[in-house]
């Protein structure tokens, strides 16, 4: 078995575990974060009616910077779009990612932006 595919299962693994436990709701939804290797993605997502009520993502950053400082940008642009939503209050799921790195720089610019979690 490669390392790679080693890694993938431990991530999605501890996902599961997660995902046992955290549950948005329409009063506080989720903050789902994706990772891929050259772009984050964020959704504020209402579980009970399986609804997306917020997205941004690092793809419509084109400036040359470092991946910190995008997921920088994108925590900025979901706080806003979330508080123009009327969410104030969120549920953080980090879908497996250690709180490290870009996703540690995404969860403290979104609550720099007025969203709670």
């Amino acid at each position: 078995m490669s390392v790679l595919r080693k890694k993938v299962e431990r991530r999605l693994k501890i996902k599961k575990g997660i995902r046992s436990r955290v549950f948005g709701t329409p009063e506080k939804p989720r903050l789902s974060v994706f990772r891929s290797n050259k772009d984050i993605y964020v959704q504020i997502i209402d579980d009970v009616h399986g609804k997306t009520l917020a997205s941004a993502s690092s793809k419509s950053v084109k400036d040359k910077m470092t991946n910190i400082e995008k997921s920088a940008l994108v925590g900025k642009a979901i706080a806003e779009k979330a508080v123009s939503a009327g969410v104030t209050t969120v549920v953080f799921d980090r879908n497996g990612y250690l709180y490290h790195g870009r996703v540690k720089s995404l969860a403290e610019s979104a609550r720099e932006g007025g969203i709670k979690f």
